[in-house]
């Protein structure tokens, strides 16, 4: 989710999977898929800077291993009882 600033000042936190479309007159536009809509401060770019910056960081979380090394499996050659 990103924060935006409505006019009146309010900060809102906004699904950007929602967003349909975003309209940048004055005033910047978002139109959500259910047909919301709603007016905010911020510029076209900076919003489209917010979503990007928010989709990296749960692509880099999603990717992240943390290397424990008490789940890794140690190669310990022919150590197996049966051998």
């Amino acid at each position: 989710m990103i924060k935006v600033t409505r006019l009146d000042g309010s900060e809102m936190y906004l699904n950007e999977d929602l967003i349909e479309l975003i309209e940048e007159t004055p005033d910047t536009h978002i139109t959500l898929t259910n047909g919301n809509r709603y007016v905010i401060r911020e510029k076209t770019a900076i919003l489209l800077e917010r979503i990007a910056s928010f989709r990296a960081k749960i692509l880099s979380r999603a990717s992240y291993r943390p290397g424990k090394k008490y789940l890794r499996r140690m190669d310990c050659g022919n150590s197996r009882p049966w051998d």
